[in-house]
């Protein structure tokens, strides 16, 4: 711990044997062992301390096995620093059952979801369940070829090992906020027993691959909008021993709804041992940021701002806006004026509409280099707020001039 602000919000560094993560720190998605359009030295140019990557693609293509005989995720990538993997939940479940990257927004937005018997068994519209949940695991069919697998909290760990991430998250169930009440409560339990078991998996794995890099295994908070079980999963999970061996830090995960986001993320840091750290799973908005900041979680990632940027979409300090509208054709100036991006300081926003006009590549990788050293610089400036004492300056200015009004 380095400074601290109000009640909770703090600043750190976690370390890894690739490097130092100084907090809070956002962490870009390199979901197939890429940032999608971007080099990986192009990250680390624009200031990204470290990548998450996705258990669950690289299972299925190409193969953790595959990537441990590479010498593990950062070698295989060419990315030299700290790597995350997550446990693959997520995707089996929300892939599972239709819904994709948009599982939280689907349901905080009210959205009603047709089900084939019952809100426990949410499905998106016309699409059928691709996964099925038992207490030892999950069944589910591979979106790219419809064969069948299984991840248990066993597999999960195995996958993580052999992929070769300083830091791995434990294997939770994911649920909805449109679940109802009773299956929350059982598929919470279905968690905690989950995370025992990676423990014990963890430890027997830690021994096996004893001449391989440390990994850290984080366990998941799950508890949906509920503060009872929120706090329950965080106390369980944060006084949980497996033959000596704990957690070495917690992520935050679950569909949250927007309006509620940092009193649930406050819920969970209360209960939380103070000394680890937090991992707040899919957030890069603005406002959340700084919210999630003061509720005080120290790490984040997300998808969306690579996603939006091969859709014309891009950051600047007064707001999201598109590329492709007319007034950009002729705006031979970058951008942002106040961004510091590889982008915004060799090109213009006109040439980048003509790009995305043309259908050509070179718009996506331009653009998710700017969205993402927005985001990077963003959280890097809240860091250097709690440090020097004036977060909530910070966030009056930054989230006034995004927005329109203070958030």
């Amino acid at each position: 711990m380095t400074a601290r602000h109000g009640e909770k919000a703090r600043a750190g560094v976690i370390t890894t044997p690739h490097g130092e993560i100084a907090t809070p720190a956002f962490i870009p998605v390199g979901t197939k062992a890429t940032v999608k359009a971007v080099l990986p030295e192009t990250m680390a140019d624009l200031g990204a301390q470290a990548l998450l990557a996705n258990a669950y693609h690289l299972y299925l293509q190409p193969g953790h096995d595959l990537v441990d005989e590479a010498g593990g995720l950062g070698a295989f990538m060419n990315w030299p620093g700290p790597t995350y993997t997550d446990s693959g939940g997520f995707q089996v479940m929300s892939l599972g059952a239709g819904f994709k990257k948009v599982l939280s927004s689907e349901f905080a937005g009210g959205a009603t979801a047709r089900t084939s018997t019952g809100e426990d068994d949410a499905v998106a519209d016309g699409k059928e369940r691709l996964a099925h949940v038992d207490d030892d695991g999950v069944t589910f069919r591979s979106f790219i070829n419809g064969d069948i697998h299984r991840f248990t909290p066993e597999v999960s760990l195995q996958i993580q090992h052999g992929l070769g991430a300083d830091i791995m998250f434990a294997f939770d169930e994911l649920t909805t906020l449109m679940n109802s009440r009773p299956y929350q409560e059982r598929a919470l339990e279905r968690t905690r027993l989950w995370a025992e078991r990676c423990l014990a998996e963890h430890a027997r794995l830690t021994a096996e691959r004893s001449a391989k890099p440390y990994q850290q295994l984080w366990g998941v908070i799950q508890g949906a909008q509920y503060e009872d079980l929120r706090r329950k999963a965080s106390r369980d999970l944060g006084a949980m021993s497996v033959e000596g061996w704990e957690f070495d830090g917690f992520g935050i995960g679950g569909a949250l709804e927007k309006e509620n986001l940092g009193t649930i993320v406050g819920w969970v840091t209360e209960e939380l041992p103070d000394q680890k750290p937090r991992h707040l799973l899919g957030i890069s908005e603005v406002d959340d940021l700084f919210t999630a900041v003061a509720a005080g979680a120290d790490t984040f990632d997300c998808v969306s701002p690579s996603r939006v940027a091969r859709n014309s979409a891009v950051y600047t300090r007064s707001g999201r806006v598109n590329l492709t509208g007319s007034r950009y054709k002729r705006q031979f100036a970058p951008i942002d004026e106040t961004c510091d991006c590889y982008t915004c300081t060799h090109y213009t926003a006109a040439y980048i509409h003509h790009l995305f006009r043309a259908k050509e590549m070179l718009s996506a990788t331009l653009c998710t280099i700017h969205n993402e050293r927005f985001v990077v610089r963003l959280v890097d400036e809240i860091r250097a707020s709690l440090i020097a004492g004036d977060f909530d300056a910070l966030r009056e200015e930054r989230t006034g001039a995004y927005y329109g009004e203070v958030r």
